[in-house]
């Protein structure tokens, strides 16, 4: 149906939706909540550097490849390969699931960041600004997922 073909062109950049300013639109989303969860946990005091540099791997790894996926659609490498759909499912479920390890370990952090008795109000508040969208990244990449899944399927 056309309605489903609008959500798709939304969420996933393929065939003419390439330079769509919905497939622009996603990516932005995906760019801009990854990259705040960066400069959040890089700005930030490290009380448990193990915890917080995963949760920096995970969204420098992340943003690098959205932004490579990104260019290289826009570049229109992929010309219809079903291949190309099976990369885009590969990156976005592994991006999600690292994205969620990183939210929940990051939450963790705070938590006992808030517990700790010379807890400094500032770290405390970008470190739940980091968890905030750290979750919010989770579920654009969970949704980015989604619909990638529903594409390999009908390709």
């Amino acid at each position: 149906s056309a309605s489903a073909r609008g959500m798709h062109g939304f969420w996933l950049c393929s065939g003419e939706a390439n330079l769509s300013h919905a497939c622009l639109l996603s990516h932005f989303h995906l760019q801009t909540f990854g990259g705040l969860v960066w400069i959040l946990v890089a700005s930030s005091k490290v009380p448990f550097p193990l915890l917080q540099g995963w949760v920096m791997f995970v969204s420098v790894f992340c943003f690098v490849m959205s932004t490579t996926l990104l260019c290289l659609y826009i570049c229109g490498v992929h010309r219809g390969s079903s291949s190309w759909v099976t990369l885009d499912v590969i990156c976005q479920e592994t991006a999600a699931l690292f994205y969620l390890s990183a939210a929940v370990l990051e939450a963790y952090s705070t938590y006992k960041t808030r517990q700790s008795e010379n807890s400094v109000m500032t770290i405390y508040q970008e470190n739940i600004s980091a968890v905030v969208f750290a979750f919010l990244a989770t579920l654009m990449y969970v949704i980015h997922k989604v619909y990638s899944l529903l594409r390999w399927k009908s390709s």
